[in-house]
C-alpha cells in the first residue's frame, strides 16, 4: 500500500485500488516523467492561491480549486457561512499520492478564486479523517457551542489504525466541531457517534440533510462494498437512530460511495416537490471507472423509494448520470448556498488513473461547481446541470477577463479561430448549425501542426456530442485513460448549443440545457493553444463568443 516515508501508517481505504495504483504508477514511470513522492519540503502554502498555471507547471488550473501542493480527492463538508464558501477536502498534507488522509481546507467568495487554509483536521496513525459533512447547528442542538456562538459540527468518517477506537480497518462516524468559523476543529470526546455491529471496514461518507416535516436531520451512509445507503436520524447531531436501507438499484459494479439524499423543487411544477438520492460508483460508471449515478422519487422521513429506476445488470444507459465524462467523482452539494438551488461540487478525478496522472507538486482538483436543477422528462425527472450562478459572474467579470465573438460557416474543413480563442483558460458559448453537416465541432489546445488537440464533435446521424481526448496531449501514463466520451444530445432547430469551460488541465462541456455534461481531465503541451472550428459532409455555422481569464 501507498504511505508516507515520514508518517508510515496505512491507509485502510480502498486497498484494492492502491494496489492499482501502484501498478500504474510503476507503469507510467517508463513513459512520463513521474512527480516525487517524498514529502513536499516546502510545506503548503497557506491564506493565499495556488499558483498560476506557467511553462514549469503547465497543468495547473486557474479556475478550479488545487492545493497549491500535494494530493486532494472527495470534497468533504461543503458549506457556505458568513458570506464565505469552505471546501473541505480529502488531502495527503505529506506526499503527492493518496495516503495520510487529512481534511485540507480552502476558502472562496465566487467559487472560482480559492484561498488555501491550514489543514483542518490532520489524519494519524490510529485514526484517519476520511469524507464527511459539515452542519450550521445554528440552533447549538448539538450543545457543542453557545446560543450566542453556534458551532459548526463536522460528521466524518474514522478508518481506524493501531490503537484505534475500533479494530484496526474498522470505520466508523465522528464527530468534530468548530466555534470560529471553520478556523479550528476540536474532536467530540465520544468518538465514534455511529458505528455497525460488527464493525465494517467499508462504512463511510455521512451526508446529513435536515427533514423539516419530522424535525430532525438525516444522515446517508453507504456500506460501500454492499452497495447499501444506510439513513440514520438525530436531532442533537451526536445520538443517531437507524431508518431504512436503500439498495437493489441502479449500476453495482464497483463500491457505493458519497451518498446524498435532497429535496429539489421540480422546474415548472407548480410547487410539486422530489427527493433525489446522488451517488457515486466505482469502478462502473457510464464512461469507465469512476461515476455519479442518481435516483428521484420520494422519501417519507424514514424510507427513500426510487421511482423509475434502472435494474441492476440493466445496461448503463438505462441508469441516470449526472457526468458523462471520465472526471467527475463524489459530489456533494454546498450546505446553506445561497441562490435556492442546490450548487454541487465533484472531484475531477478517476481512480482508474487517478493516482498515475503526471502533474507535480500537486495532483488532483475539483470540478467548477455546478446548479442543479430537477426537470419532469417523459416518464422520469431528470437532473440538468449548469455552471454555479457564483462561478458563472466570475467567470464573466469583465473586470478580470476578455470577451471576443466569432460567426463563421465551415464547409468540409478546419477553420483556425484566431488568438482569441486561444486562452488556455476561457469559457466558451458555442452554437452550432449542424443541420447541413455530417459532423462538426471544435478543436481546442491544438498543436501550430494541427496534429494535437482536444476535438469536441457533434455526429448528425447519431445525435451524438463527442469529447475526444485521443491526442489531446500526454496520455501515456495509464492504459486506462479512456481515449473519448459521448452523449446522446437531441438537436434542437437542427442547432447544438454548448457552453464549454476549457482550463489549463481540463474541459467541461455543458448542453444549452443543462441536460448532459462531459468532463475530461487532458495534458496538454504548454505551446497548444490553438483552436479551430471544422465541419464534414456539408456545412455548419458557429456562432462563438469566448471570455478568456486573465491570469
Amino acid at each position: 500500500m501507498l504511505h508516507s516515508p515520514q508518517h508510515p501508517f496505512r491507509p485502510a481505504r480502498r486497498a484494492v485500488l492502491a494496489v492499482v495504483a501502484v501498478v500504474l504508477a510503476v507503469f507510467a514511470s517508463s513513459c512520463t516523467p513521474t512527480p516525487d513522492a517524498s514529502p513536499s519540503a516546502g510545506g503548503t502554502a497557506i491564506g493565499m492561491a495556488a499558483p498560476a498555471p506557467s511553462e514549469s507547471d503547465p497543468w495547473r488550473p486557474a479556475a478550479h480549486l488545487t492545493a497549491s501542493q500535494n494530493w486532494i480527492n472527495d470534497p468533504n463538508g461543503l458549506v457556505y457561512e458568513n458570506g464565505t464558501y469552505h471546501a473541505f477536502y480529502q488531502h495527503n498534507p505529506h506526499g503527492n499520492f493518496w495516503g495520510d488522509m487529512s481534511w485540507g481546507h480552502s476558502t472562496s467568495t465566487d467559487l472560482v478564486h480559492w484561498t488555501q487554509q491550514p489543514v483542518a483536521m490532520e489524519g494519524s496513525a490510529s485514526e484517519e479523517i476520511f469524507s464527511g459533512a459539515i452542519v450550521p447547528d445554528s440552533k447549538n442542538a448539538s450543545g457543542l457551542g453557545s446560543a450566542e456562538n453556534p458551532p459548526l459540527v463536522a460528521l466524518y468518517t474514522s478508518s481506524y489504525g493501531d490503537g484505534g477506537a475500533l479494530p484496526k480497518g474498522s470505520q466508523a462516524q465522528s464527530v468534530a466541531y468548530s466555534l470560529d468559523h471553520g478556523k479550528s476543529w476540536t474532536k467530540y470526546k465520544g468518538n465514534p457517534v455511529l458505528s455497525l455491529q460488527p464493525a465494517s471496514n467499508n462504512f463511510r461518507d455521512p451526508k446529513i440533510t435536515w427533514y423539516e416535516p419530522g424535525k430532525y436531520w438525516v444522515m446517508t451512509t453507504v456500506v460501500a462494498d454492499a452497495q447499501v445507503v444506510k439513513l440514520f436520524k438525530s436531532t442533537d447531531l451526536l445520538h443517531w437512530n437507524f431508518l431504512s436501507d436503500f439498495s437493489g438499484v441502479g449500476a453495482q459494479g464497483g463500491l457505493w460511495e458519497v451518498p446524498e439524499l435532497l429535496q429539489m423543487d421540480v422546474d415548472g411544477g407548480n410547487g410539486l416537490k422530489k427527493w433525489v438520492m446522488i451517488l457515486s460508483i466505482n469502478p462502473g460508471g457510464i464512461a469507465g471507472g469512476s461515476g455519479m449515478q442518481y435516483f428521484v422519487g420520494d422519501f417519507d422521513g424514514t424510507r427513500f423509494t426510487a421511482e423509475n429506476a434502472a435494474k441492476p445488470g440493466d445496461p448503463l444507459t438505462k441508469s441516470q448520470w449526472l457526468d458523462h465524462g471520465a472526471d467527475f467523482y463524489a459530489a456533494n452539494t454546498i450546505t446553506a448556498a445561497p441562490g435556492g438551488k442546490p450548487v454541487l461540487l465533484g472531484w475531477m478525478g478517476n481512480w482508474d488513473y487517478a493516482q498515475a496522472v503526471p502533474s507535480t507538486p500537486w495532483r488532483g482538483s475539483m470540478a467548477i461547481p455546478r446548479q442543479l436543477t430537477l426537470v419532469a422528462a417523459g416518464s422520469r425527472f431528470e437532473i440538468h446541470s449548469t455552471i454555479a450562478q457564483a462561478a458563472a459572474n466570475a467567470l464573466t467579470n469583465t473586470k478580470t477577463s476578455e470577451v471576443h465573438g466569432k460567426n463563421l460557416t465551415v464547409t468540409d474543413s478546419t477553420e483556425p479561430l484566431g488568438s482569441d480563442f486561444g486562452a488556455r483558460t476561457q469559457l466558451i458559448d458555442a452554437e452550432m448549425d449542424v443541420s447541413g453537416a455530417a459532423e462538426a465541432g471544435l478543436v481546442l489546445r491544438a498543436s501550430a501542426d494541427g496534429k494535437a488537440g482536444l476535438r469536441i464533435s457533434y455526429n448528425r446521424a447519431s445525435q451524438t456530442l463527442k469529447v475526444d481526448r485521443s491526442a489531446a496531449g500526454t496520455s501515456n501514463f495509464s492504459p486506462k485513460f479512456s481515449p473519448y466520451h459521448q452523449v446522446f444530445v437531441p438537436m434542437k432547430d437542427g442547432k447544438v448549443r454548448l457552453r464549454i469551460l476549457l482550463d489549463s488541465s481540463s474541459v467541461e462541456v455543458f448542453t444549452g440545457d443543462g441536460a448532459a455534461v462531459i468532463s475530461d481531465i487532458f495534458f496538454p503541451h504548454w505551446g497548444n493553444t490553438g483552436a479551430a472550428a471544422f465541419s464534414a459532409g456539408g456545412a455548419a455555422s458557429f456562432v462563438l463568443t469566448s471570455t478568456r481569464q486573465q491570469p
